[in-house]
């Protein structure tokens, strides 16, 4: 037990804890992603409403999603670790030279972009998940059930402005996580050959821009009527 423990307070515990909390974080953006895309049906919000109602009074989806928060919680424990004692390491005045050449942007200020994704995430739990849970939202029929017009919640959020802008920078914060992110995950879990790798980078790299960008795309195709 207590190599298990010395291994998850070292440094290199610490990374495999946020590559696992990070893999499991890329898997329920894909998951919710399929989720938001229903906001596009033209359909009134049917499509949205029923997936909504399914995600919150499912019981097995519930057990998983409070699972998320958990790894989120760690995730972002653990980034602040690490970066406090990398900066720590780097001493008060840092490197005296930082080569572009040898980070991007982006693994520079991981903990930049996690702050960014912080705010995003404590301003839209607020604005929807406690709303969606403990607020008054008005309730449809469809086909004999009784369900909650949450769409009618996404869509007065997505029709102001300042918040569609905050959104989709918020997303770009979290492409430039992923962009790092991703491939960083699998390096860290040793999945690293010459063979996979660039197949790896593809797909990380894909992925952290097409995910956001699908994101960022709902509520500005929302706002603008598409």
């Amino acid at each position: 037990m207590k190599w298990f423990l010395d291994l998850f307070s070292s440094t290199l515990g610490r990374k495999l804890i946020m590559a696992l909390t990070g893999l499991f974080l890329i898997s329920f953006l894909l998951i919710h992603l399929i989720g938001n895309l229903q906001l596009l049906h033209d359909d009134g919000g049917r499509a949205f409403n029923i997936y909504a109602e399914f995600m919150s009074t499912n019981p097995l989806i519930q057990t998983i999603s409070k699972a998320n928060f958990t790894f989120i919680f760690i995730h972002i424990i653990w980034s602040m670790i690490l970066t406090w004692k990398n900066r720590r390491a780097r001493g008060p005045e840092g490197y005296a030279i930082t080569s572009s050449k040898s980070s991007i942007w982006s693994s520079r200020n991981m903990g930049i972009l996690g702050t960014i994704i912080l705010v995003f995430l404590v301003v839209h739990l607020k604005d929807f998940y406690g709303q969606m849970h403990y607020g008054g939202i008005a309730t449809l029929n469809y086909d004999g059930k009784v369900t909650r017009d949450i769409y009618t919640v996404v869509a007065e959020w997505f029709n102001k402005g300042w918040y569609v802008g905050l959104y989709v920078f918020c997303m770009m914060g979290v492409a430039f996580h992923l962009w790092h992110g991703f491939i960083s995950a699998f390096q860290t879990l040793g999945l690293s050959h010459m063979k996979y790798n660039p197949v790896i980078s593809f797909v990380g790299k894909t992925f952290s821009i097409v995910v956001p960008a699908l994101f960022a795309w709902i509520p500005i195709s929302m706002f603008f009527k598409f």
